[in-house]
């Protein structure tokens, strides 16, 4: 008899085979969406071979995690797991009764547990900015950031700065919260993470321009909406992965699958019903957010995770992400949160061809003998181009108003 772990002359090592058979099952799962994304899909992956490790007992002890949305569904669950890895949770939620509510049960249910409360409102920028401006006074490092919050609203409605409610909460709070605790998160450094959708794979991103972006053409549909920006947190997790690169923090967006959450339940209520018997639980939802964090596994573009792997953004007959629509949302989210990506706040003057631009919330000055020139953006991809007319000086590049990404002036 063979003895285990031995090798046969001859023969294949028994992981040589059933690695690439428990990946190709792991990919069939994941196309065909209803295996893939209920508890069969968790449970069918956790019994193959290449199933990452668990977290370490205890490993994140000494460690500091901000959790957004924590008083609900995937939040509370994800919240309890990363206090019984040892770390401090900070309960980030708008409802001040809930945030105490929960973290009096933690602190009853979870021995020695160290939870902080946290209240703001995600949505609303100016909450952010003051939030933001409080923590960092009060903390000297984050190592783990998960943006969680989330809204369906059946109706179209605004924030506080007058943005529609899905992308103000999923979109620009997030946006504005890691660019304002960029210096905490890389002091941990951190991981952070966006609670996408397996629904952004039934949207497009919509970025033509701001009223694209705002949900004002057309029927509002609240599901679209909250697809639609599903789909852009995962353009901007990998926008950020980019950006921060280099710095110790990574970034990563992923999506949970069919979870049982109040939020599918109330607005959701006949894919509730068509799906309960299969859904997750909320822990199962949020195993791969606390695994990203606990763990930092290397992750490349696009950045995106399931079930503990990397998958695609992309599915079947759809086309790869248009990079122009990409560059529109970025420069609309850095212009209306006042917060660059690059954080190259100056405006330069480009004398000609060959000249680098950098961004900022005024957009860029040109000088030029005239002719026409274009921006080439190698960074975050599209190209936006404007005829000088003979001008000396002017505004080369004004999308929605304000803010250019970085590029270089060329003829």
């Amino acid at each position: 008899m063979t003895q285990p772990g031995r090798v046969v002359a001859g023969l294949p090592r028994v992981e040589d085979v059933l690695t690439p058979l428990s990946r190709l099952l792991d990919s069939a799962l994941d196309r065909s969406v209803v295996l893939g994304y209920t508890s069969i899909g968790s449970g069918v992956r956790r019994l193959l071979p290449h199933w990452p490790d668990d977290p370490a007992p205890g490993s994140m002890a000494g460690r500091r995690v901000v959790v957004t949305g924590a008083t609900s569904g995937i939040g509370e669950a994800m919240a309890r797991s990363f206090l019984d890895l040892g770390a401090t949770v900070h309960l980030l939620g708008r409802n001040p009764d809930k945030v105490a509510d929960y973290a009096r049960q933690l602190r009853t249910e979870v021995p020695n547990a160290d939870v902080v409360e946290e209240v703001c409102d995600i949505a609303d920028l100016d909450a952010v900015r003051a939030w933001c401006a409080d923590l960092s006074d009060r903390v000297p490092a984050i190592h783990g950031l998960v943006h969680n919050a989330g809204v369906m609203p059946p109706e179209r409605t605004e924030s506080p700065q007058g943005h529609e409610m899905t992308l103000a909460c999923h979109v620009l709070g997030p946006h504005l919260i890691t660019s304002l605790l960029r210096d905490l998160l890389v002091a941990g450094p951190a991981s952070v993470v966006w609670m996408s959708s397996g629904g952004m794979y039934g949207a497009s991103l919509h970025a033509r321009d701001a009223d694209d972006l705002e949900f004002r053409r057309g029927e509002y549909d609240g599901v679209q909406a909250y697809a639609r920006t599903k789909r852009m947190q995962v353009v901007l997790a990998d926008a950020w992965a980019e950006t921060l690169r280099g710095t110790g923090a990574l970034v990563e967006s992923m999506h949970p699958g069919w979870a049982t959450t109040p939020g599918v339940t109330s607005s959701l209520p006949r894919f509730d019903r068509l799906t309960r018997r299969v859904q997750r639980t909320p822990a199962d939802g949020a195993d791969t957010a606390v695994w990203l964090v606990a763990t930092r596994p290397e992750s490349g573009p696009h950045h995106f995770w399931h079930d503990r792997r990397q998958r695609p953004t992309t599915i079947g007959w759809q086309r790869e992400q248009d990079p122009d629509l990409r560059a529109r949302l970025l420069t609309y989210v850095d212009a209306v949160s006042g917060e660059v990506l690059r954080r190259e706040e100056q405006v330069h003057t480009a004398e000609g061809q060959g000249e680098t631009l950098y961004s900022g919330t005024v957009g860029l000055q040109v000088t030029a003998s005239g002719g026409s020139y274009r921006l080439e953006d190698a960074t975050r991809g599209g190209t936006y181009t404007t005829d000088l007319q003979g001008k000396t000086d002017g505004v080369f590049c004004q999308i929605f108003g304000s803010g250019c990404p970085t590029g270089t002036l060329v003829t």
